[in-house]
């Protein structure tokens, strides 16, 4: 018996049923207890009252701003049944995890999406790459699949930047964004978000290193009205390793840092890193949580969470997890909150500074510092900090700590 493929309107209106029927991020969900999402409708219903655009919001060139060779790239419309199918084909279905909401809701508006694989690059000479993306409406799904071919090796920049001013009551974005590294390829990946203080963002990155890979993210982001960066990365290949940093800015403004590592096979490497600046009435959460299955022989964790108010009541939660379930393996893992250190700022008044300007310095020096453990090579590192826009995030940060 043939069985009729669903059409891509009716897969649409099947994740929202499916979404309707299971329900929204609940108050018991452990990964969400201490800063819930906004409600489904936030990030469903104006949509459903307008047009959806067929437009992707991305654009790609090289980091000198030239045509990349050696990349495929492919936009894809998710309202053609065809198209969409292409767009989802071998994509990990939403499932029943703590996020699932957001990937169900996600499938249900997403309109447009983008391809991207990279087959050439190599660690003297890697590809790279800078994708930008613009908003294409007020509420909006971008998807967004990353593929590093085997022995392949990539620098990509990321952004997202606010731009021009919001409309009322902000724009809502649910990104999904799915990475995928082959046997021996590596990426080296900078995502820079600059959201209004009214948006509500969420962007969910799902990566999967094969054997001998290596994945290297880091992004520098500031707060919204919620703002939501999580990272859940399977190391499924012996000899696999991977590296996720976060620098946050909230000022009187709310932000969640998520990094969920998953160690499914021996020798493989993991560091989760967050750096939260907050100020004013900010209320932030930094979440690293690392599973070390059965079998994930000799497998090296290292979990390094910070937060520093930097003026006013802000509220900072940091909550290192591990789960390890093989004896032989390395784990550490610490978490500090406080002010910045006074010595240093003692001493950097001695070079004549004022006290914003040693503020400054210091929160500057430790940006860069956490920059500079994710991209080791200093040549990388120059080439994902050139230009304006992460001067405009820190920028932000800098302004922040005057408070």
């Amino acid at each position: 018996m043939n069985i009729r493929p669903f059409t891509a309107h009716e897969a649409m209106l099947m994740a929202r049923e499916h979404l309707t029927a299971t329900g929204w991020i609940g108050k018991k969900n452990e990964s969400f207890r201490h800063l819930s999402p906004p409600p489904a409708a936030d990030w469903l219903e104006h949509a459903a009252a307008t047009p959806l655009t067929e437009s992707t919001g991305w654009s790609l060139t090289t980091l000198a701003g030239g045509t990349p060779s050696g990349v495929t790239a492919h936009e894809l419309s998710a309202t053609d049944t065809a198209q969409r199918a292409e767009l989802f084909a071998d994509l990990d279905l939403p499932g029943d995890g703590d996020a699932a909401p957001f990937a169900w809701a996600h499938r249900a508006l997403c309109s447009a999406g983008l391809r991207l694989r990279v087959e050439a690059g190599t660690a003297q000479q890697p590809t790279q790459l800078e994708l930008r993306h613009q908003p294409t409406g007020q509420v909006e799904a971008p998807l967004l699949v990353v593929d590093i071919a085997e022995g392949v090796h990539c620098v990509l920049r990321e952004l997202h930047l606010a731009g021009d001013a919001a409309p009322s009551g902000g724009k809502v974005q649910n990104l999904q964004l799915h990475v995928r590294l082959a046997r021996g390829a590596s990426l080296q990946h900078l995502r820079i978000l600059a959201p209004h203080e009214e948006d509500r963002c969420a962007h969910i990155v799902h990566a999967q290193i094969a054997e001998n890979a290596r994945y290297v993210q880091a992004f520098v982001a500031g707060g919204s009205s919620y703002h939501l960066q999580r990272s859940d990365v399977l190391l499924s290949g012996a000899g696999a390793s991977a590296h996720v940093a976060g620098l946050t800015c909230a000022a009187d403004t709310k932000f969640e840092q998520q990094v969920f590592m998953r160690h499914a096979a021996a020798h493989t490497t993991s560091h989760s890193e967050a750096l939260v600046l907050a100020s004013g009435k900010a209320h932030t959460v930094a979440n690293a949580s690392t599973h070390i299955a059965p079998g994930s022989d000799e497998a090296d964790v290292h979990q390094r969470l910070a937060g520093i108010p930097l003026g006013g009541q802000p509220r900072l939660i940091l909550r290192p997890h591990l789960e390890i379930y093989h004896d032989n393996v390395q784990a550490a893992h610490g978490a500090t909150w406080g002010a910045l250190p006074e010595d240093a700022l003692f001493y950097a008044r001695q070079r004549g500074l004022d006290a914003v300007a040693a503020r400054s310095l210091i929160i500057e020096g430790m940006a860069n510092a956490l920059l500079s453990r994710c991209f080791t090579d200093t040549a990388t590192l120059d080439a994902l900090t050139q230009g304006d826009a992460l001067q405009g995030v820190l920028r932000q940060v800098l302004e922040t700590s005057h408070g």
